[in-house]
């Protein structure tokens, strides 16, 4: 090899290899929950996902549990681009604008159907108030749906004047008075010992939240409510996003894709093992009675209508976009 070939091919060679690491492009992406939870399984299949479509030239580390932000820090770290992209309950945003709450509204939309038809009719609303903020969606999925854990069995919401109630929030509170039951704040790590300790009798959360807090040792009742699903979504700041060359932004587009096709089944599945689980734990698992369900249908459509009054024409908007699938 000449000097003169040499050199020519040395300085092609730094040429390609400046080039290859200027397409490079490394993301931290914090979310809020940990490595065992199938939400967080879904967002590494999803950065797998896009490394593999882009050989490496997006690569997107996942910092689980809140070990880089925490959950109420994750919103704001991505907008500022602290972090590019993460992972957000929907709802945690309501105080900010109603139309961030419409999926956690009890009963509105009560089961995985009905909650699928509530995300298309609210996605484009979302995308809205997210893009005022210089941020774009990705993909949503949704939680296994909120049910009622008792220690009888409830057929009437007659049933349940007077009950002390876990609360957790204001819409747990409202649906708690609604009912004719009596709101308690108590936080998720303290349920067992509020029920052993008799300061409260029932309680609405997910077969997930139910298993992990072994329900079976305090309640023997599980009804099937799916009174809401609220959803995680990812988000990016859509500066970062609009600096990504064209075949990176289309990569991470289809991975968003395919990763909320398969975050809602994940969740589905997280359903059907969970409520298996309480039933081979003990518990006495059924749906609602054709009372119960009725009653419950009242108290979402009082709830939607106290929702649309904070919402107004938009939160409207999405209420007839959903009702008229």
């Amino acid at each position: 090899m000449t000097n003169h070939f040499r050199t020519t091919f040395l300085a092609a060679a730094l040429t390609l290899g400046a080039g290859t690491a200027m397409a490079q492009t490394a993301w931290d992406m914090p979310t809020p929950y940990g490595d065992a939870v199938f939400h967080t399984q879904n967002i590494t299949q999803f950065a797998d996902d896009v490394r593999t479509a882009t050989n490496g030239g997006l690569d997107i580390t996942v910092h689980s549990a809140g070990s880089l932000f925490g959950h109420a820090e994750i919103k704001d770290s991505v907008r500022r681009g602290l972090a590019p992209i993460g992972e957000v309950l929907i709802s945690r945003l309501a105080n900010e604008d109603p139309i961030f709450e419409v999926d956690s509204i009890p009963f509105l939309a009560a089961s995985y159907d009905d909650a699928e038809k509530l995300w298309a009719a609210s996605r484009g609303s979302v995308e809205e108030k997210l893009a005022e903020q210089g941020l774009t969606l990705l993909f949503a999925v949704p939680w296994p749906g909120q049910s009622l854990y008792l220690n009888e069995e409830v057929t009437d919401v007659a049933q349940m004047q007077g009950v002390s109630f876990r609360a957790y929030n204001a819409a747990t509170e409202r649906l708690a008075q609604l009912m004719g039951a009596i709101p308690t704040q108590v936080e998720a790590g303290d349920i067992p010992t509020a029920f052993s300790t008799g300061r409260v009798a029932a309680m609405i959360t997910s077969p997930s939240t139910g298993v992990s807090s072994q329900a079976w040792d305090f309640t023997s009742h599980y009804i099937d409510t799916q009174a809401w699903l609220p959803k995680n979504m990812v988000i990016v700041q859509t500066a970062a996003l609009d600096a990504l060359p064209d075949d990176q932004r289309t990569a991470l587009s289809e991975a968003a894709a395919a990763a909320e096709t398969r975050g809602w089944e994940m969740s589905r599945a997280e359903t059907e093992t969970q409520i298996t689980a309480l039933e081979e734990n003990g518990m006495a698992v059924s749906q609602p009675s054709d009372a119960l369900a009725t009653s419950l249908a009242e108290i979402g459509a009082t709830m939607t209508t106290e929702w649309l009054e904070r919402a107004g024409e938009a939160g409207q908007a999405v209420i007839d976009a959903y009702q008229s699938q």
